[in-house]
């Protein structure tokens, strides 16, 4: 009778790649073993959710080298290996601080919430209006102030901009500003729609930026927010412009440390394409155990494993770059895999800003990501409709005997919370291919970020498929007579003109 199984089982196994062989090229051949085993390595226990900055993801960093090295992968243009290190620092904040204005005491973790700080005792200090705080090429708000050895107290965010990713990503850039004009602090006034509490339990963890560069770091710089929905204390700042505050705080724990981009190289066959490059890539990180996590968790279960978000999509690079490398497309290809994404697209964003080739030379990425999947009959693409790809992800799709979920959960916004916006605002088409979702309902939201998303609950056929798709989408891609490009429409087209010239 076992044997009896063992030929049966065989035998289904065979069928199942027979029947997906559909396009005649190396994609057809992958196997649901070899994605399977890569799916139940990176989501491991033993790689404790791979956080940006631990042991685990260092782990799976060495892994994704490794399997590069073995695929025949080369090191990018100009670098050593496959690792781009990326400059990271974690921010713990201090558990207790207040700042004193207008004859009021605003306490750390109730009114006030101090994200960074050197240790500081009752000091008195200037404070100065300055809008937004924003200095870049259409908007400066410091010019006539002197902040120089004061504290910049500003509304939090970006004028007209809802989008809480958005609000909470422009922290860095202003605090850099305010610290160039010379301010020793910056107090932001929080009145946006997303919940003080909420801010107050997410924030009030470590957090994980992108390093400044040395010599510009922000660790002798105090920065915080000052809760201000009534409106009460802003309306009196910005009516005096100008005053005085007293702040104390016990200081907060940094941590500098590096987490690679991980980064391999496939020559094209096109000579003539040899300056159009593609990129495949997915974030390789996930949430970490316990409180990093930010979701219930046991004493039984506290690793935040992350099968789908997004072990998932770096199984599919993996496969992609298999088979792509044993038939190559005519356009070169970069596989990346970034850190950094979970704690805010970080990874993806130094890379924008650090491409190992020129992103004028960059004229496409295909990025893989996802919450995970109710329809294993379908794939998402977030994007579609947006680039002129369509017509290689309806082959794709026609192919494989999938359907195309077209931009799914638009009041998600899903187009600007994965790694190809950072891409995507330089100019570079850039959608994101996930697997089948209808909307973010119960089959959701069970595995979401939560320490029950392991690998064995995963549908590893439909793992199997979804990587030869993905793959499949990407040789096509590659092997197209002209380069992608955005609608004329588009918001990201401005930027494409701009970066390309035309």
């Amino acid at each position: 009778m076992k044997q009896r199984i063992l030929v049966l089982g065989l035998l289904a196994g065979l069928l199942s790649t027979s029947l997906s062989a559909q396009t005649g090229f190396p994609e057809d051949r992958l196997t649901r073993n070899e994605v399977s085993a890569h799916m139940f390595f990176l989501a491991s226990d033993e790689l404790a959710g791979r956080r940006t900055g631990s042991p685990g993801i260092q782990i799976a960093a060495n892994y994704l080298a490794s399997h590069y090295a073995n695929l025949g992968l080369q090191p990018a243009p100009g670098m050593d290996g496959y690792f781009q290190a990326v400059p990271y620092e974690e921010t713990t904040p201090p558990e207790a601080g207040s700042i004193e204005m207008f004859g009021q005491t605003y306490q750390q973790g109730e009114d006030v919430l101090f994200l960074a700080s050197p240790a500081l005792s009752n000091l008195d200090a200037k404070f100065v209006f300055a809008n937004y705080g924003l200095k870049n090429d259409t908007i400066n708000d410091y010019e006539g102030l002197n902040v120089k050895g004061k504290v910049v107290v500003t509304y939090l965010g970006l004028p007209g901009e809802e989008n809480p990713g958005a609000i909470f990503g422009a922290v860095r850039d202003k605090r850099k500003w305010a610290k160039e004009e010379g301010a020793i602090g910056m107090i932001e006034l929080y009145r946006i729609r997303f919940p003080w509490g909420f801010a107050l339990r997410y924030f009030k963890g470590s957090r994980i930026s992108l390093a400044e560069e040395e010599g510009n770091s922000t660790s002798d710089f105090f920065y915080g927010w000052l809760r201000d929905d009534k409106g009460e204390t802003g309306e009196q700042v910005v009516q005096k412009k100008k005053g005085t505050m007293t702040v104390s705080c016990p200081g907060g724990l940094d941590r500098r440390f590096s987490s690679p981009n991980v980064i391999g190289y496939l020559p094209g066959t096109d000579s003539s394409l040899r300056n159009e490059f593609i990129i495949i890539s997915a974030h390789y990180d996930h949430v970490g155990t316990g409180k990093q996590g930010g979701g219930s968790y046991t004493k039984d279960d506290s690793i935040f494993n992350g099968a789908r978000d997004n072990a998932f999509g770096t199984v599919a690079v993996l496969a992609t770059a298999k088979a792509l490398a044993a038939n190559p497309p005519r356009r070169p290809v970069l596989f990346i895999c970034y850190s950094g994404e979970e704690v805010g697209l970080l990874g993806s964003s130094y890379y924008a800003d650090n491409p190992v080739v020129p992103l004028r030379q960059t004229v496409f990425n295909l990025n893989c990501d996802g919450a995970g999947y109710n329809d294993t009959g379908a794939i998402s693409i977030i994007g579609y409709g947006r680039i002129d790809t369509d017509a290689q992800l309806d082959a794709t799709a026609a192919a494989f005997g999938l359907r195309i979920i077209a931009n799914p959960s638009p009041e998600q916004n899903l187009f600007d919370r994965s790694d190809n916006v950072s891409l995507a605002e330089k100019g570079v088409p850039a959608p994101t291919f996930s697997p089948g979702v209808t909307g973010f309902n119960q089959a959701i939201n069970k595995y979401y970020h939560q320490v029950a998303d392991n690998p064995e609950t995963i549908d590893l056929d439909y793992l199997r498929v979804f990587c030869q798709a993905f793959a499949h989408s990407a040789r096509l891609i590659a092997n197209r007579d002209t380069a992608p490009v955005w609608v004329e429409d588009d918001k990201y087209a401005p930027a494409a003109r701009e970066l390309y010239g035309n």
